[in-house]
C-alpha cells in the first residue's frame, strides 16, 4: 500500500491553486483592455448625437453653442459667423432628414475626428467633427462645416485627379 507524503500533496494542492489563478487573471485581461478602449469615443459620440437633435430640433444656433461648451476657451461670439454661415446654407438646402458617418479616424487616445454626410431635403452637407482629451473629458476641438462632398467624391473618381 502506497501512503501520500504530506509536503508532496501541499506542493500539489498549491500548484492547482496557482493556476486557477493565474488562468482566472489571463481570463480577464482582454475584457478589462476592451473595456478601457470603449469608452475612448464614447463620450465624443454622445456629444455629437445631442448636436444632431438639438440641430432637427432646435436649430443651428443653440446646437453649435451647447457642443461648444464642452470646450471652455471658446467663447459664443466666436461662433457667429459659423452659425450664420450653417443657416444660410439650411435655407437653400431644405429640411433636415438625418445623418450617416462618411469616416472615423483616431491619430491617439486623445484626438478623434468623425465626418458625417448630413441629409437635407435638396442637397447634402457634411459636418467633421474633431474631438480633443487632455484629461479625463472630451471637447469638441473643431468642427467643420462645407457642402463640397459631392465635389469631392466626383474628384476622386477621376484617374489621376485629371479632368477628361
Amino acid at each position: 500500500m502506497q501512503y501520500f507524503n504530506p509536503k508532496t500533496l501541499k506542493s500539489i494542492f498549491l500548484i492547482a491553486i496557482a493556476i486557477i489563478i493565474c488562468s482566472s487573471v489571463y481570463a480577464q485581461t482582454p475584457a478589462a483592455s476592451t473595456a478601457a478602449k470603449a469608452p475612448a469615443a464614447t463620450g465624443a459620440t454622445v456629444y455629437i448625437d445631442k448636436f444632431f437633435k438639438t440641430y432637427e430640433k432646435d436649430g443651428t444656433s443653440r446646437a453649435i453653442i451647447n457642443i461648444f461648451k464642452t470646450n471652455p476657451l471658446v467663447d459664443s461670439t466666436s461662433l457667429r459667423g459659423l452659425i450664420a454661415k450653417i443657416d444660410t446654407t439650411r435655407a437653400l438646402i431644405g429640411l433636415y432628414i438625418g445623418k450617416e458617418l462618411i469616416v472615423q479616424r483616431k491619430a491617439s487616445n486623445s484626438l478623434i475626428l468623425y465626418s458625417y454626410l448630413v441629409k437635407h431635403q435638396n442637397q447634402p452637407v457634411r459636418f467633421t467633427f474633431m474631438f480633443y482629451k487632455p484629461k479625463n473629458d472630451w471637447l469638441i476641438y473643431r468642427l467643420y462645416f462645407d457642402d463640397q462632398v459631392d465635389n469631392e467624391l466626383e474628384e476622386s473618381a477621376k484617374i489621376n485627379g485629371k479632368t477628361p
